[in-house]
């Protein structure tokens, strides 16, 4: 799954980085080590300006709200629920099938966090000592320091309480597409941990290579088989990951500091 990651890149650089021809500067984000369900992101989207006459797709950096509520939602409160959409079922499931036809974009990242529990809390469970399970976070990002491109959705909830011209009228959601986490080696890897991403998490971010960028994001593709191949994991031997201080586990802890390389793991969380 991708429940809470970090995004450092400022909007000038990923710009450059996913050739953004419109953004709005009013709209930019401080660099967050610790972005959790529904705070605003930063999001990459093909799509016509809104009021333009050209009905060209402009490639947009958005700020959107992660966490979709879909279009037909009476409220927006299952948001937070709704922050992941699996790559198996993502064409066929009512929340996601319409977004996934024609409102794909990507959620640029650094990495994402991922959870698993120490074998030391493990054996204190076996032996029936009851004891909450701490659990020893790992970053997870490109090997060569590239950006993390989540493969995403988004879609549009009007909120018909309040008048058209109020700021609130609108959201604009979206969520990360997850698949099954590699079982391959690690380009990188701790020495004592996991030596696979399926050894922290059965579940990781689709990661998008800069092949695939275009197809996905252009929404004059929308024939659901021909948009399910993009949805095949990036090539082998990528991704690296290390294990970070258990404050990441804090939301309201937030700085670079979250991004450290321990070690090893923490005293009570061992792999």
């Amino acid at each position: 799954m991708c429940g809470r990651y970090a995004a450092s890149r400022g909007p000038e650089d990923l710009a450059g980085i996913f050739e953004i021809e419109k953004w709005e500067p009013e709209e930019a984000l401080a660099p967050d080590y610790n972005v959790a369900p529904t705070k605003e992101v930063y999001a990459v989207l093909d799509r016509p300006l809104k009021d333009a006459e050209d009905p060209k797709p402009v490639r947009q950096l958005r700020t959107l709200k992660w966490g979709l509520v879909p279009s037909w939602s009476k409220t927006p409160e299952g948001g937070a629920r709704m922050i992941n959409a699996r790559a198996e079922t993502v064409h066929e499931k009512p929340s996601y099938r319409r977004a996934f036809a024609t409102r794909r974009c990507i959620i640029p990242a650094d990495g994402y966090y991922e959870w698993v529990t120490g074998s030391g809390e493990r054996e204190l469970e076996v032996e029936g000592k009851k004891k909450r399970p701490r659990k020893q976070p790992y970053f997870v990002l490109p090997a060569d320091g590239s950006v993390f491109a989540m493969a995403g959705l988004y879609e549009f909830w009007r909120d018909k309480t309040l008048p058209d011209d109020h700021p609130r009228a609108w959201w604009v959601t979206c969520s990360v597409i997850t698949t099954e986490a590699e079982t391959s080696p690690l380009a990188v890897g701790p020495e004592d941990g996991p030596r696979a991403l399926a050894d922290i998490h059965p579940r990781m971010p689709l990661m998008l290579t800069p092949d695939r960028w275009d197809s996905w994001l252009d929404p004059s593709r929308t024939d659901v088989e021909d948009l399910r191949s993009l949805l095949v994991p990036p090539p082998e031997g990528l991704m690296r990951a290390y294990p970070v201080s258990t404050a990441v586990s804090n939301v309201r802890n937030n700085g670079p500091e979250l991004l450290k390389e321990l070690e090893g793991p923490e005293e009570g969380t061992l792999f």
